[in-house]
C-alpha cells in the first residue's frame, strides 16, 4: 500500500518524525498552525539580533537514538553547557541542587533541624499511596522542605494547590531525588557516567544549540524541506474526515485528502472535536475536560553589569508573581549579538484570558522590571529594551481526574485506524522533547514497517520504550522491533 502522512504540528514531534519518514522515503506533509516559527515551544523567537528561548531546553537524554538525532541534525553546531541554577526564597539564593552546607547556613541551624526532623517523620511515618503532589513530594523531602522548596512555586506555576496536582508529575519530573539523594549527590558527585544511572535533576552539564532549540528545529525543518517534505505554515487544522481507512485534513478553506496516516501533536481536547465521525459523546466530553497552564516570557535586554551566571532560577518567594528567570547569554553567548548586554527572561504563570495574560506588553515590562530589582538581580535603570511572548497551552494540567479523561479518550479513537497522538500536547503528557521525540519515531516506525511493532503510550519520561512494566526496546542503546502482545 502507498503510504502518505499528514502530520499536525511542526514541533519537535512531527519534524522529528517528518525527517525518518522522508529519509525512508514516505511522503509527508505537515501543517503547522504558527506563520513563522517552527519548533512548538521549543523554538527560539527572534528581536532585534537577541535570541531567547520560549521555557529553557536542556538537550541531554538517557536516549542515545535521541542523542544521536540531535548529532545528526546539527553536529559541531552544538555546545555542551554547564549547568547552573538556584532557588530564590526568603531573600536568600539557595545552590540546585542542593549544596548541604550552603543550605544549613541560609537556613539556619533550627530551621535546618526542623527538615531534618520533618524528613525522618516522613521516613517512619510515609502516607500511604500518595496521590497528590504535597503528599508525594512530603514523602520525599519532609512536610518542612515541602513547604520551603515546592509548594509556593508549583503553585504559582500550575494556578491551583498542591492537593489537586496529581503525584504523577512530581513522580515524572524529580524522579529519584529525595533529600538523602540530594545530600548525597552535594558531598559525593556521582562517578557513574553511565546515562541511565543518573537522576536527571542532577545533572551538571548538557548540550545546547548555539542559537536555542530553534536552531534545531530550523535546520530539521530545512532538510525535511530538502528531501520533499511538504510544510504548510499558517495552516491551522480545524477538521479531520476519516473514511474508508483515509484521512481528510480541512486547513483554512481547503482540504487536503487521501493521507493513509496522522500523527497530530495539536492538544488533544482541540483534536478530538475537530474529528469526523464524531467520537462517542463520553470520549468529546472527557476531552473537554482536559486543562492546560499558559505562561509568558517578559524579556527585558539590559547592560551587563554584575550579571549573574545562572541559567535559570526559581523563584519561590510569594511577594512577586514571577515564577522562573531564564539568564540567555548563559544558555550560550551566541544568543546576545552584542557582549555588553544581558538578556533575561522572566516567566510568568497564568490562564489564557486572565488578567496577567491580558495586560499590556508595557505593563508587563514594567512589573518585570520592578521585579528584578525587588529580587536584587538588576537595577531598573539597567534594563534598555523589553519584550514579550504569550505562549498557550504551555503545559498540560495534571489534575486528579487527567489519567481517566485520557483513557477514555484513547477508547474512543480505537476505530479511527492510521491516527497517532505523538508530543506534550498530543498526548496530554507533561514531558521533555526528547519524550515528544520518541513518541514520534516508534510512530514513524510503525508507519514505515506497515504494522504496529509499538504502543507509543509505552514510552516513560525517560524516553525509554517499556513494554509491559519492563524495560525493553533497546539493544545497545538503540531501539528494536517489539511486536505488541
Amino acid at each position: 500500500m502507498d503510504k502518505r502522512v499528514a502530520i499536525i504540528g511542526a514541533g519537535p514531534a512531527g519534524l522529528t518524525a517528518a525527517y525518518l519518514l522522508a529519509k525512508a522515503g514516505v511522503p509527508v506533509t505537515i501543517f503547522e498552525k504558527e506563520a513563522t516559527y517552527v519548533g512548538g515551544i521549543s523554538r527560539t523567537e527572534n528581536y532585534k539580533g537577541f535570541h531567547f528561548d520560549i521555557g529553557g531546553h536542556r538537550f541531554f537524554s538517557k536516549s542515545k537514538e535521541v542523542e544521536d538525532f540531535w548529532t545528526e541534525i546539527l553536529g559541531d553546531e552544538m555546545l555542551e553547557r554547564p549547568r547552573s541554577s538556584r532557588i530564590y526564597y526568603n531573600k536568600n539564593f539557595f545552590s540546585y541542587p542542593l549544596a548541604a552546607f550552603e543550605a544549613l547556613k541560609k537556613l539556619g541551624l533550627l530551621e535546618s533541624a526542623l527538615c531534618v526532623l520533618s524528613y525522618m517523620k516522613a521516613k517512619i511515618a510515609p502516607v500511604k499511596n500518595p496521590l497528590n503532589f504535597e503528599d508525594w513530594v512530603s514523602n520525599q523531602f519532609g512536610k518542612r522542605l515541602y513547604s520551603i522548596f515546592f509548594k509556593t512555586y508549583s503553585e504559582k506555576l500550575w494556578g491551583i494547590s498542591c492537593k489537586e496536582i496529581s503525584a504523577d508529575w512530581a513522580a515524572q519530573r524529580i524522579k529519584g531525588l529525595s533529600l538523602s539523594s540530594a545530600i548525597k549527590n552535594a558531598f559525593f558527585k556521582p562517578k557513574d557516567t553511565n546515562k541511565d544511572n543518573v537522576i536527571k535533576t542532577l545533572i551538571d552539564s548538557f548540550r545546547y544549540p548555539k542559537k536555542g532549540p530553534g536552531m534545531m528545529w530550523e535546520t530539521c525543518r530545512d532538510k525535511c524541506l530538502a528531501m520533499g517534505v511538504e510544510i504548510k505554515m499558517d495552516s491551522d487544522v480545524t477538521g479531520l474526515h476519516y473514511e474508508n481507512q483515509q484521512w481528510a485534513i480541512t486547513a483554512g478553506n481547503q482540504v487536503f485528502d487521501g493521507f493513509n496516516y496522522v500523527l497530530s501533536s495539536a492538544p488533544m481536547r482541540e483534536l478530538v472535536t475537530a474529528i469526523t465521525p464524531l467520537l462517542p459523546s463520553a470520549s468529546i466530553e472527557a476531552s473537554q475536560k482536559l486543562n492546560y497552564r499558559d505562561f509568558l516570557t517578559v524579556v527585558l535586554i539590559c547592560n551587563d553589569k554584575d550579571s549573574f551566571s545562572d541559567n535559570w532560577i526559581y523563584i519561590h518567594d510569594p511577594e512577586v508573581k514571577v515564577g522562573r528567570i531564564q539568564n540567555f547569554k548563559s544558555w550560550s553567548p551566541y544568543m546576545v549579538p552584542d557582549q555588553k548586554y544581558a538578556c533575561y527572561g522572566l516567566e510568568y504563570f497564568c490562564f489564557e484570558g486572565d488578567g496577567l495574560w491580558q495586560s499590556s506588553n508595557e505593563t508587563l515590562i514594567a512589573l518585570a522590571t520592578k521585579e528584578m530589582q525587588q529580587i536584587g538581580l538588576v537595577k531598573a535603570e539597567q534594563v534598555v529594551e523589553g519584550y514579550v511572548v504569550r505562549q498557550p497551552k504551555a503545559y498540560p494540567v495534571y489534575d486528579q481526574l487527567y489519567k481517566e479523561h485520557i483513557a477514555t479518550v484513547r477508547q474512543g479513537l480505537q476505530p479511527y485506524k492510521g491516527l497517532y497522538l505523538v508530543g506534550r500536547n498530543g498526548m496530554h503528557k507533561y514531558n521533555n522533547q526528547d519524550h515528544s521525540m520518541m513518541t514520534a519515531m516508534l510512530a514513524a516506525k510503525n508507519i514505515i514497517a506497515g504494522e504496529e511493532l509499538y504502543d507509543v503510550w509505552n514510552v516513560n519520561q525517560d524516553a525509554e520504550y517499556h513494554e509491559g512494566g519492563i524495560r525493553g526496546g533497546q539493544e545497545g542503546g538503540r531501539l528494536v522491533p517489539q511486536k505488541i502482545q
